[in-house]
This record gives C-alpha cells, sequence and structure tokens, in this order.
C-alpha cells in the first residue's frame, strides 16, 4: 500500500527521457496494471498501442508533434478508447464464465446483463436506437430516477474515454512504482495517427499518448502547486 501511495504522490509528467530499454517483464506489469481498472458494465472499453520499435517510434513521434518527451521516451502508448469491442468483450466474458465452472444461473444471469448492455450502448443505424433510448429514458424519469445512458456515438464515446483514462492513470501509477516514468500528452495529430495505427473512425477515438520511460538527468522538477483541498472538495 506504501508503494503505491509513494508511486502515486512523486509521479510527474517528465519532460525529458533517458534511453534505456524497458524488459518485457515490466512492460507486461505495466500493461496489465491498466488491464485491471475499474470498468463500466466491464466492457473495458479501450486498447492500448505500445510503440516502441525505432522506425514505428520516429514516424509516431512525427505524429505527437515531434515534442520532446515523445523523442527522448522508450516507448509510446497510444491509449484508444474502442466502442467497437463491447460485443466480443461480452462474449469474452461469457466463454471464460463457462470455462471457470459457473453456474447455469450465473451465465444465464450475465447473458441477459449483456443483452441489456449492448442495447443500452448500441447507437444503431444513424442513431435511431439512441434516440428511441432517450424517447423511453425520458419519458421514465417523469416518474423514477434512473438516469440517461449515452444515447449517440458522441456520448457513447465519452462513456469509453472515461474508462479509458481510468486505465491510463493505472498504466502511470504501475510504471512509476516499477522505477519508470511517464508524461501523458494530448497533443498529437489524431487523424494521422488513427491512419496509421489503422484504426476506424466509427470505433476508435484516440483518448492520449503516454511517453514512458526513465527521467533524464536534463529533466528539472518544477515545484508542484495544487489547489487547496478546500478550493478543490466539498464536504456535505
Amino acid at each position: 500500500m506504501e508503494t503505491a501511495l509513494n508511486a502515486l504522490l512523486q509521479r510527474r509528467a517528465i519532460k525529458v527521457f533517458d534511453s534505456v530499454e524497458i524488459p518485457a517483464s515490466a512492460r507486461h506489469q505495466i500493461l496489465d496494471a491498466a488491464r485491471l481498472a475499474p470498468s463500466s458494465f466491464n466492457m473495458q472499453p479501450y486498447r492500448f498501442y505500445w510503440v516502441e520499435s525505432p522506425s514505428m517510434k520516429k514516424a509516431a513521434v512525427k505524429l505527437c508533434l515531434s515534442q520532446m518527451p515523445a523523442e527522448t521516451a522508450s516507448a509510446l502508448v497510444v491509449a484508444v478508447a474502442d466502442i467497437g469491442s463491447l460485443r466480443a468483450t461480452a462474449e469474452g466474458q461469457l466463454a471464460w464464465m463457462r470455462q471457470a465452472g459457473f453456474s447455469e444461473e450465473k451465465i444465464s444471469e450475465y447473458e441477459l446483463k449483456a443483452r441489456i448492455g449492448r442495447w443500452l450502448f448500441a447507437p444503431g443505424w444513424f442513431g435511431s436506437l439512441g434516440a428511441l433510448r432517450w424517447a423511453i429514458f425520458r419519458f421514465l424519469n417523469l416518474w423514477k430516477i434512473i438516469g440517461m445512458p449515452p444515447v449517440s456515438r458522441q456520448g457513447l464515446f465519452k462513456w469509453a474515454t472515461k474508462n479509458t483514462s481510468l486505465a491510463c492513470e493505472n498504466l502511470m501509477i504501475a510504471a512509476e512504482a516499477l522505477g519508470f516514468n511517464t508524461c501523458p500528452m494530448d497533443g498529437f495529430d489524431g487523424c494521422r495517427l488513427s491512419k496509421f495505427l489503422g484504426l476506424s473512425n466509427r470505433n476508435h477515438e484516440i483518448v492520449m499518448v503516454i511517453a514512458l520511460g526513465k527521467k533524464s538527468p536534463k529533466h528539472t522538477d518544477q515545484l508542484q502547486w495544487r489547489r487547496p483541498l478546500e478550493a478543490t472538495v466539498t464536504f456535505l
């Protein structure tokens, strides 16, 4: 617990990295930590692209506007919200439940939950299902507080981005705990980077690019300021 808390408190956005090799074992732990982040409906609507081969990284750095963190990092991790993976994820969990020996009752419960989830999150042709959901939930909310699911592709990407961001935080804290450093970046050519990775505009949206490596002695830590607790938190 203390190690995790120290990693959380010590993490900074590093602007200059030393060129070091990231062992496969560390890479696996870092990505596994991202995979285990909290996920709405356990749908895990994200993908990560680990870019470290010299030719691929050189091209990716250019698409990240040749920023110093990207240029000096040992690897770049492109975090992508993926709304096209929902059905496959549900089917994968169902297959795992059968293999793990879950009861037929539990499997049936999950199948029903998965069907409801597909209906709640599928936009339908030209947003037709989203419009129908909006009307139904708007009507139901007149009598009962039940909230509103995503009713458009934009809303679905917003939901997926929240999940992806949770996974990114896990990834950065895990890297810090293992002795590596990170810098999350929002500066990139999203259109060209998506094309470079072979992504679909219909199903994918890049959330951020994370530069990863070892902090260089050339990097100077700046004094950190955060708003005081009373300006950030309201106790009720």
